[in-house]
């Protein structure tokens, strides 16, 4: 949703001779837009800034956040996405990696599109023919995913997945970017110490808040450990069916066989750095 800026650009009548100053070259005021949320603020706590908000005002990219997104130091410590979002925000309150996963995906890629056009030229893989081949996505064609219109949402923002094979309702919670962090700090602090990789059930962990309104910790996490097969999958797919988020999934024929593909957009390096 672009905003009106021409107010606040100092755009001129036609014949209104411009002021020949040398600080006229500053008085551009960087141009915002409101980006629609897909959770619209609606899992947000009350003291949240984006608390029922269905959009957020942001900034234009500029060399400023160019320069976030090469800067070592913050590439090293994992961060320099959730700065340079930060430094667009028109309200500072806003932290990155508060936001739930799919807001923040919504935020990243009209980031993207404001700072370096729509079209993004990534390598894709043939699923019939198996070559590799570039193919160039329109990300203005990217739209929020439907979200089913029967689930169970608390005041709380969270929401119920039954449980098939257990019976048990699993009170579920959306994963922000700390719960992300937390997880790929589990991850590899395990590998580290040569552990078992448990990605899939420490993300369940994450996820369930309340088993049949109990919500002890250490029941919860025992319960997941011992969660029959059937009630795991069927946990993962009603949650990721849940979950506000932008649909990433893209169709495409291959130049070589000609084949329909159904691909998800691949987020490589260049995506913040189109040739």
């Amino acid at each position: 949703m672009p905003r009106n800026n021409n107010s606040r650009l100092k755009v001129q009548d036609k014949g209104e001779t411009p002021p020949q100053t040398t600080s006229s070259l500053l008085n551009f005021v960087i141009p915002t837009e409101f980006i629609e949320l897909p959770t619209q603020g609606k899992f947000y706590p009350s003291d949240h800034p984006l608390h029922n908000a269905e959009t957020v005002e942001m900034r234009y990219m500029t060399a400023k956040e160019t320069d976030i997104l090469t800067s070592t130091s913050l590439l090293k410590k994992g961060v320099a996405v959730d700065r340079m979002l930060e430094s667009l925000f028109v309200d500072k309150n806003i932290k990155a990696s508060q936001l739930f996963i799919g807001d923040k995906n919504a935020l990243i890629l009209a980031a993207r599109i404001n700072g370096f056009g729509s079209e993004y030229t990534a390598q894709v893989g043939c699923q019939n023919c198996g070559k590799t081949s570039e193919h160039v996505f329109e990300l203005n064609e990217v739209k929020p995913k439907e979200v089913p219109s029967n689930i169970n949402f608390s005041t709380n923002g969270t929401f119920f997945i039954k449980l098939p094979k257990t019976g048990v309702e699993a009170e579920c919670q959306l994963l922000t970017g700390d719960h992300e962090k937390e997880l790929a700090s589990t991850a590899e602090k395990k590998k580290r110490l040569k552990l078992p990789d448990t990605i899939l059930t420490d993300q369940y962990k994450k996820i369930i808040v309340s088993l049949n309104t109990v919500s002890d910790r250490s029941t919860v996490e025992e319960f997941v450990d011992i969660m029959p097969a059937q009630d795991a999958l069927h946990l993962r797919k009603e949650y990721e069916s849940a979950r506000p988020d932008m649909d990433m999934s893209y169709s495409y024929e291959c130049e070589s066989c000609n084949a329909e593909n159904d691909v998800d957009i691949p987020f490589s390096a260049n995506f913040f750095w189109p040739d």
